[in-house]
Parts: C-alpha cells; structure tokens; sequence
C-alpha cells in the first residue's frame, strides 16, 4: 500500500480551521482508496513569528522538502502589518514557494453547476460552461525583486526581472495543460510598454513553435482584465506573470461566485506541490466556523491529481462536493435564501460522508 506524506502548514486566521477539514478528507478517501497518509505539523507565517520571531523556520522548509507534497492553510494577519516587510507572514509564504521551487501557480477558474447564479455576471455571458485555467508564474517577477524605499520615505522602487529560462518553464506547463483541455493559450503581458514583458512574449512565441496544436494569442492585462468580464468564455489556459497573475485570478474568483471555493496548486519541474486554497487568512472570521472548507477540500483533489497521479481519488472529491452543494448546503459566504445554512465543520462532515 503507498503512502503519502503530506506536509501540512495550517498558518493563521482561519486557516488551522480549514486544515482541520482537509484532515479529514484526506483520512476519509485513505480509508475509500486503501492509501497512507502521513501527515506532520510545521509553522509558517503569524503561527511561526509568535513562535520563533520569523514568518518561516529552516525546519518548516526541512518538513516540506522531505514530504511528497504539502498542504497550506492561509498567512496573515492585521496585527502584523506594522512589522518590516521581511518578517511579515506573506515573506514566509513567498520564502516556501521560492525554497521548493514552486514555479508553476496552477489556478481552476470554473463555476460549480450548483453555484452558477452566484456569478455576478448575467447568465447568457457565463454560458453553459465556464472552465477558465490561470497558470501564473510563482517565483520571479516584481514580488521576488529588489524592493528599496529612499532614506526620506518619499521615493521607492521595485524591481520586476524575468530570464528567458524562467518564462520558458512557466510556459511549457501552460502549453502542456493546454494540451489536455481546449487546445487554446493567451499569453497575457504589457509588452507595449515593459521590457520584461517583451522577453516574455518573445520566449512564449518561442516555445509555441513546440506545441503546433496550441492556438495561441497575446494580450495586454488591461484588456485581459476588462475581456474576462465581457465574455470569459473565449479563455482555455491563460499564462502570465507573477503579479498579473496574482490580479486576474482574483478577479477570476470573483466571476465565478466566491473566492470560497477556489483552490490552487503550485508545482515544481517534478510535480511536487505546494497546494492551498486561493483565499486570505480573514483573521476577522477565524473561530467562528463559518469559514468556507471547499476550496481547500479541492485543493486535496488537485495534489491527488497531479502530484501523486489519483484522479479516481481527485473524481471522488469533487463529485462529493457537487453533491453537497446541489443539497442546498452552504456556509455563510455563499447562503442565500432558501439554502441550507452549516457550519464549517459539518461542511467538511457532509463532504465527507458523500465520498
């Protein structure tokens, strides 16, 4: 019988809550699928500076590198905000992604059936089927950059810096999900104005010669941002930098219901990952279960699937949550009249008992 050994970092805010729901799922489908798991605790971000006085320790990143994959909760927290930035919880995040290599953001945006008239957008522009896939590159970019404020505070600058290595790997993961899905890749930068963004659209046109099958077409941010709202149905795979990344799959969140329910994965050349929903730490809800599970539910469906090859698993997971939902349960983020308001413990129970 194999047997995974997860990391598992439930962070700050809502996140040990959360965590606690993941266990379980992942418990429940060990029993179904006759697989091991081991799981082992580390700190990161508020948890590990009220701890050790640092956002990330040394042995965190030992856990994590010895582990087949990991599973993180959320970082942050507003009574931190004051601390310098290099010992805030979000450098801990950005310091695991950038120790293990986690280059590749791997972000579903797709409406749950169930959930489909919670998107802001009127039905006929969402269409049957929204199935939108983000690939952001995690590790370079202006968030990895030189960051410098002027000794008076009234003047500062941040780097942005890309090789052509970087943007190659990021954009043979894309092309290679794009194989397996629609068959079609915006390329999004601000090439008419930066000079990273111009290597960037150079090395992808590059790569793309490798992947013949692959419609691929270019776009600004800006309008990649307004086209998302206007008919998000063109996009298969879209592929972009750390820091557009950051800000199109948000606004993709938001399209399709509530950033609750969305998970993420961050892998390596080697399928490791790093998985963690795509929500904050909302420090202003933490203890009060009404925090919503189900993106990081999905989170553990996606580690199944691509880090360790058990889509049968992943299936089950995402069929159990469609199941709940299409009951009429829901946590508070997404309750609205005539649905069956639980806690987030009894989500991750029902969840549970539908696989």
């Amino acid at each position: 019988m194999n047997t995974y050994k997860i990391a598992v970092l439930p962070g700050d805010g809502i996140g040990p809550e959360i965590t606690d729901e993941v266990v379980k799922i992942l418990k429940r489908t060990s029993e179904k699928f006759a697989f091991g798991i081991e799981l082992n605790y580390g700190r990161i971000g508020g948890a590990a500076i009220d701890a050790v006085g640092i956002p990330l320790e040394e042995e965190t990143i030992a856990l994590c590198q010895k582990s087949d994959a990991i599973f993180l909760g959320a970082v942050g927290h507003h009574k931190y905000n004051d601390l310098p930035l290099s010992i805030r919880p979000e450098t801990g995040l950005l310091q695991i992604r950038k120790a293990l290599g986690v280059f590749a953001n791997i972000r579903p945006g797709m409406i749950l059936t169930p959930l489909k008239s919670y998107s802001p957008l009127k039905s006929e522009i969402i269409g049957e089927k929204l199935d939108v896939c983000i690939v952001r590159e995690l590790t370079g970019g202006i968030y990895f950059g030189e960051h410098r404020m002027a000794e008076d505070e009234k003047s500062a600058y941040d780097k942005m810096m890309y090789s052509e290595a970087e943007i190659e790997r990021i954009a043979h993961t894309a092309f290679k999900i794009a194989m397996q899905r629609d068959k079609r890749l915006t390329s999004v930068d601000k090439a008419n104005v930066l000079a990273s963004s111009r290597l960037w659209r150079k090395t992808v046109e590059m790569v793309a010669k490798q992947y013949p099958e692959v419609k691929l077409d270019h776009l600004y941010v800006d309008n990649a941002a307004m086209q998302l709202v206007i008919n998000p149905r063109q996009f298969d795979v879209i592929l972009t930098s750390n820091m557009f990344g950051d800000i199109l799959s948000d606004e993709m969140s938001v399209i399709t219901g509530s950033i609750g329910v969305l998970a993420s994965a961050s892998l390596d050349a080697d399928q490791k990952g790093l998985y963690e929903p795509i929500h904050g730490s909302a420090p202003d809800i933490a203890g009060m279960g009404i925090a919503n599970p189900i993106a990081s539910i999905l989170s553990i469906a996606m580690m199944m699937r691509f880090t360790f090859n058990r889509s049968d698993v992943a299936d089950a997971v995402e069929n159990a949550v469609d199941v709940v939902l299409g009951e009429g349960y829901r946590t508070k983020d997404i309750c609205k009249e005539g649905d069956r308001l639980i806690t987030t413990s009894e989500m991750g129970n029902r969840i549970c008992d539908a696989i």
